[in-house]
């Protein structure tokens, strides 16, 4: 991974880019730090160290520490991801967006994605400011997040975390079309990364010990994350030879690759999103109601909270992958070109097979996200020590992010290099 950054920055183009990139992130950062207009910023500093647990970690993790900081990028990435995944599941859904998806009109319905992106970035900031108002989003701090709870003051501070999620999508689309990598990715990984140092210095000054264990546990996480990443089942295609004038066409062989893990991050934070609304919604309950929520899927050690986790995951991946692969599409696809399975006809059978290997797949794929993401969960039951429970970096999430982008982007960088730095077959 050194040498390919080290080969970049000496190729010019390639170095701008990189530059770019690195930039906008700065950019990104700085706006995730800087408080929105009428937040004490010295409450929320006394007060944003009392929030833990599950949910808790879960927002601060993905939002890069910035959302219970009620910064300008309070919303990070999650506004546009949340409508990216919406927009997908919808494409199934509603035909309209079928037929954008399959004629290739993707500038549309990126363009309903920033609609649905700003609608719900209203609604997230609108429920982290009346939480703050309410002083229900950081459990236990008695003094008050904002300076002026008037409704316009509120208003301006709404205005200003939505502003900023439209913001943050336009750097993300930014470092997409100038940059390396996928940009909402990349702001993505950034915020995971951000809040590490903050993390392992802690566990350090709590436990020299317990930070050389989790070390060495969080390499051989990443390792094994690592390596079922790039699992892939690859189907072999072949195909037929045939004439287009005087020429023989056809003949070669390939294959269609389907990954172990073929929802990738998205069941984890759809689970995470959705164990998140009980917690929302537990004040508005009543007090039987909103006690058996605090107790069963507030902390992330509870049986009941585990168990929910888990079987949420298995459902979400099964229920992702069979709306992004669509077996029939992709052997239609293969029989248009000539081509087919060896040993399976064409057409409806080598539908079925495509099924049934994605079945097979889907299987170890959701079972490995749910131990992935149960891993820190038994840890803090096993640990029982609050301090390092609130300081555990590598969580299922984390890791799959981390990696997963991290992956993508040396692949990218990798490709262009190869683009610019031709070798060919003979040296």
């Amino acid at each position: 991974m050194l040498t390919v950054l080290t080969r970049a920055f000496r190729t010019p183009e390639l170095r701008r880019k990189l530059l770019f990139t690195l930039g906008l992130i700065g950019l990104f950062r700085l706006g995730q730090v800087m408080p929105a207009p009428g937040v004490d910023v010295r409450a929320v500093r006394e007060c944003v160290g009392s929030a833990t647990g599950g949910v808790f970690d879960m927002v601060q993790m993905l939002s890069g520490g910035a959302m219970l900081q009620l910064s300008v990028f309070a919303l990070g990435v999650m506004p546009y991801i949340t409508a990216s995944i919406v927009m997908q599941l919808l494409s199934v859904v509603v035909p309209r967006l079928d037929a954008l998806r399959k004629e290739g009109k993707q500038a549309k319905i990126t363009e309903y994605t920033r609609y649905l992106t700003v609608a719900l970035a209203v609604l997230n900031a609108g429920t982290v400011v009346a939480l703050a108002r309410a002083g229900l989003l950081l459990p236990g701090c008695s003094r008050p997040l904002l300076r002026d709870e008037g409704l316009l003051a509120v208003t301006v501070i709404v205005l200003t975390m939505v502003a900023g999620a439209c913001a943050v999508m336009w750097l993300g689309e930014l470092i997409t079309e100038r940059g390396i990598g996928n940009g909402m990715s990349l702001l993505m990984f950034t915020q995971v990364v951000a809040v590490f140092p903050a993390y392992m210095s802690k566990i350090f000054v709590l436990s020299p010990v317990s930070f050389v264990v989790m070390i060495m546990s969080g390499l051989f996480l990443v390792a094994a994350v690592v390596f079922v990443e790039q699992a892939q089942r690859r189907v072999p295609v072949q195909f037929a030879k045939r004439m287009v004038g005087r020429r023989m066409h056809g003949g070669q062989s390939t294959y269609i690759p389907m990954k172990v893990n073929q929802a990738g991050i998205v069941p984890v934070i759809f689970t995470s999103s959705l164990l998140y609304l009980p917690t929302l919604a537990a004040p508005l309950l009543g007090a039987e109601a909103r006690a058996w929520v605090e107790l069963n899927l507030t902390s992330g050690t509870h049986p009941v909270y585990m168990l929910v986790y888990v079987l949420l995951i298995a459902g979400f991946a099964y229920f992702y992958v069979s709306i992004t692969f669509n077996p029939v599409e992709v052997a239609d696809g293969v029989r248009r070109f000539g081509g087919f399975v060896p040993g399976i006809r064409p057409g409806r059978p080598t539908a079925q097979y495509l099924a049934y290997v994605l079945s097979r797949l889907t299987a170890p794929g959701a079972a490995y996200l749910a131990v992935l993401a149960l891993l820190p969960l038994v840890a803090f039951a096993i640990l029982k020590d609050p301090g390092t429970q609130q300081n555990f970096p590598f969580g299922g999430t984390s890791v799959l992010i981390m990696v997963g982008v991290g992956l993508d982007t040396v692949k990218q960088i990798e490709a262009q290099l190869q683009q610019r730095n031709y070798e060919g077959f003979l040296r």
